[in-house]
């Protein structure tokens, strides 16, 4: 690309570097370190504002020819390079400080290596002109640049990949924020129609609440007039509760007597019809006691005398009932517990005049039902241990 503005100094001016203490300029680099140098320590823009201040006018060119023409234009002295020179060297003032303690091309070579991890603008601005930067630390400088810039032009590429797939996945985010969010909008409306639901619902109990406690006053102060008008009334009215009471349990007790009558009629009527039924095969048995019996002790007369009989077989009870009905008295029985109530035996035995028990066939509890009721009333009372007609008639002699 042709230069920017016309020479206006020889290339001998670009000779080597001097061996003093004076820091080269621009145009005195060598002209493949002006490239580098211009793209790596100086914006476009801000090269772009240099090269219109420097020449009086705006530049129509693009980027990649505004700097051409000015990698052209720096190799001599000119306007443009003196005025990159100036702003190069007060953009990095403080760096180029630091490189002038340097005093030797080792310790510059050094110092380079360290510096250009943090900047490499500055750094690579203060060694190229250095007193003491040598031409093969200058091309040690600019290789090191330009294997940077190839890492650059490759970091920028896996960005853009990045930045592309950044991209795509913030769409996708994107849309799942907007869906959230519409559900978070619905979901907040819903909410807000059931607390608006759930508030109304509150303001009606409330109002029964109100409603009720009144009505439970009202009752209160009612109870305390009719409770000043009638004395006592709390008093009565718990009586008549323990009445009520008392005549539920007098009606249960009054079921449960009628139930125990029916259920002794059912059991007389099936102890008659056994004794129906055993009284044929019976009757043989006592007509041969019958013509035993004088040779036996006979049974003494118990006129109008109650016997009870305590326990025995269901089927010896007909027996029992013709032995002592024989010598004049009333039979009268109870099994003991066994399917008669044992509630009805204390009345049995108090109706008693004489008591035959036999042991081997009643409860424990009728047992001693029947010892303590006969030693209280002095009645007389024989112990059968085992049920038999013997048994009960040897316990008839006994009570004669």
């Amino acid at each position: 690309m042709p230069s920017l503005t016309a020479p206006g100094l020889s290339a001998s001016e670009t000779g080597a570097p001097a061996q003093g203490s004076r820091r080269r300029r621009l145009w005195e680099l060598e002209g493949h370190l002006h490239c580098a140098v211009l793209g790596v320590c100086l914006p476009i823009a801000a090269l772009r504002r240099l090269v219109d201040k420097a020449l009086g006018g705006q530049a129509v060119a693009d980027d990649y020819e505004l700097h051409c023409g000015t990698v052209v234009d720096c190799k001599f002295r000119g306007p443009v390079a003196q005025a990159v020179q100036r702003e190069l060297d007060r953009r990095y003032m403080r760096t180029l400080k630091q490189a002038a303690a340097m005093k030797t091309t080792e310790a510059l070579a050094a110092w380079w290596n360290d510096a250009r991890c943090q900047d490499i603008a500055g750094p690579l601005w203060a060694t190229l002109t250095h007193a003491r930067c040598t031409p093969a630390l200058a091309q040690h400088v600019e290789g090191g640049v330009h294997m940077l810039q190839h890492q650059a032009g490759m970091a920028a590429r896996v960005d853009f990949d990045r930045f592309e797939a950044l991209l795509d996945e913030n769409a996708v985010l994107s849309r799942e924020l907007g869906a959230a969010q519409q559900r978070s909008t619905h979901q907040a409306s819903e909410q807000s129609r059931r607390i608006e639901s759930q508030q109304g619902e509150i303001l009606r109990l409330r109002a029964q609440l109100i409603g009720r406690d009144t009505a439970i006053a009202a009752l209160g102060e009612d109870l305390r007039v009719l409770e000043a008008a009638a004395p006592g009334l709390r008093n009565r009215v718990e009586l008549a509760r323990e009445c009520e009471r008392l005549l539920e349990r007098q009606h249960e007790s009054q079921r449960l007597l009628l139930q125990s009558q029916q259920e002794a009629e059912r059991w007389r009527r099936r102890a008659d019809d056994l004794a129906a039924e055993l009284h044929g095969r019976d009757a043989l048995s006592i007509d041969a006691n019958e013509a035993d019996r004088a040779g036996e002790e006979p049974l003494a007369r118990l006129d109008d005398r109650a016997v009870l009989c305590v326990g025995g077989r269901p089927a010896s009870v007909p027996i029992y009932r013709q032995l002592i009905e024989r010598t004049g008295g009333r039979f009268l029985h109870h099994d003991g517990g066994e399917e008669d109530n044992p509630t009805m035996l204390d009345t049995t035995l108090a109706a008693a005049d004489l008591v035959i028990c036999q042991t081997g066939c009643i409860s424990h509890d009728a047992y001693w039902r029947v010892k303590d009721h006969c030693k209280r009333t002095g009645k007389r009372c024989v112990f059968v241990e085992s049920p038999s007609s013997s048994g009960v008639k040897r316990a008839l002699l006994a009570l004669a």
